[in-house]
């Protein structure tokens, strides 16, 4: 198993989100990893998402930033893969999932002008596991030391404050920029094992 490059290519497309660096990059890398040190039998797809985040924490800075920025924004609704809206739903399918209601897709559109504002070069990445999308924006606020305007709308505070230039930028390659990549990295291999058990591979 896993003994092209194409066919790691094709395994990795659903686990991950398609980028020109998974595929000019990663596959490379990984194929002669395996090449070097064969994969566990009793799991190989779950041993392949293992040795893709480790190849990928080995990465700098700018090719991991690059990489977790191919994974859609968090409220995103057009262009996503039927697997990143499944999730961002909830887990529901398409055709059960409630609508999402639009303040929570409005504040979640600004919080994510807000992260990308004080995280220069990143994008919020985390494991839905399940959570509304309403959850997921009280953990962007949380994050980012922001109160929570969901709680009280209409009657609250604007779901656009505060301005996102207001906030204070977290040094790139700092260490708490870093320790956020490091996250985003992580969470990823997490959505990406999720992805393998719903698709049995």
């Amino acid at each position: 198993m896993y003994e092209n490059q194409d066919e790691i290519a094709s395994t990795l497309t659903q686990l991950f989100e398609h980028s020109d660096i998974l595929i000019t990059k990663l596959v490379p890398e990984l194929f002669q990893s395996i090449r070097n040190t064969p994969l566990e039998t009793i799991d190989p797809t779950n041993a392949l998402i293992d040795r893709a985040i480790d190849i990928i924490h080995a990465w700098n800075a700018h090719e991991q930033a690059e990489f977790i920025t191919a994974h859609p924004r968090i409220g995103e609704i057009k262009q996503l893969s039927a697997l990143s809206a499944k999730e961002q739903s909830g887990g529901l399918s398409a055709t059960t999932r409630s609508e999402t209601p639009l303040e929570v897709l409005k504040r979640l559109e600004h919080l994510n002008a807000c992260y990308e504002h004080v995280y220069s070069g990143l994008r919020y990445i985390t494991f839905v596991n399940g959570r509304t999308r309403a959850a997921i924006a009280r953990e962007m606020e949380d994050k980012l030391l922001l109160g929570h305007p969901l709680e009280s709308y209409p009657d609250g505070p604007p779901l656009n404050e505060p301005i996102a230039e207001s906030l204070i930028c977290v040094g790139k390659n700092s260490e708490d920029w870093s320790h956020e990549l490091k996250r985003a990295v992580d969470d990823v291999g997490k959505i990406a094992k999720s992805r393998q058990r719903s698709l049995g591979l």
